[in-house]
């Protein structure tokens, strides 16, 4: 069944839903499989319940992009894969139409970032791998490194503490010809992927980001182990 209609809903894009064909329920709310063309272009194919997006679905935009999951009350909600305008990718859980739980992000600029997410930012543990190889495994708090961590790069690996994004106290270089650099690394505040916090359905722009930028770590040494 065809129509066009304004069915009201939770999101901006539901005030005006275009043209409908797919199924309905006794009281001719959109209720089982069908197909939206909204006003501005996007389109969304997959269920329906009581008039809202219930279950599996694709919601593809005009300008690019889609998205590809299960939605609950119009939101995105359980599992389900984001490709972002910009090239960007996020698979994994969602809960209130953010990134909750854990997933998979890749980046545009190929850097890589695996584990627990909360509010739409990285929260819990998690592991950043950068183009280069280098691998960042630790605890993450609103987006920020905060906690032990450990950094692994080709000449040499790091443990040590971070505080809101910035490594504090002691920390350890090993290097490996056997050589063991214990110090204090301090490091400008920066945020790791600052590229990953998308916008919602309403708005598919991306922000422009390319991942985590580069900054500058002085290191005071304290001591320096020999190999034996």
């Amino acid at each position: 069944m065809a129509d066009e209609d304004s069915d009201a809903g939770s999101q901006g894009e539901e005030m005006d839903l275009g043209t409908y064909e797919g199924e309905r329920n006794g009281q001719q709310e959109r209720h089982g499989n069908g197909k939206a063309v909204l006003p501005g272009g996007d389109t969304y194919e997959g269920m329906y319940q009581n008039g809202k997006r219930n279950g599996k679905g694709t919601y593809r935009f005009k300008k690019g992009g889609y998205y590809e999951g299960e939605y609950l009350d119009n939101l995105k909600h359980g599992k389900g894969t984001f490709n972002y305008p910009d090239g960007s990718k996020y698979t994994g859980n969602w809960a209130n139409n953010m990134r909750n739980g854990r997933g998979e992000y890749h980046y545009v600029n190929g850097d890589v970032y695996e584990g627990e997410w909360q509010s739409d930012l990285k929260h819990g543990k998690g592991v950043y791998t950068s183009t280069d190889g280098t691998k960042h495994t630790g605890t993450f708090v609103q987006g920020q490194r905060h906690g032990p961590a450990e950094i692994v790069h080709t000449d040499w690996t790091f443990n040590g503490t971070f505080v809101l994004d910035e490594m504090a106290s002691v920390s350890t270089y090993r290097f490996p010809n056997g050589v063991v650099q214990e110090g204090q690394s301090i490091v400008p505040p920066k945020k790791l992927g600052d590229g990953e916090d998308k916008p919602d359905e309403e708005i598919e722009q991306p922000d422009g980001e390319d991942g985590p930028r580069p900054v500058k770590t002085v290191f005071r040494p304290i001591g320096i182990t020999l190999p034996a």
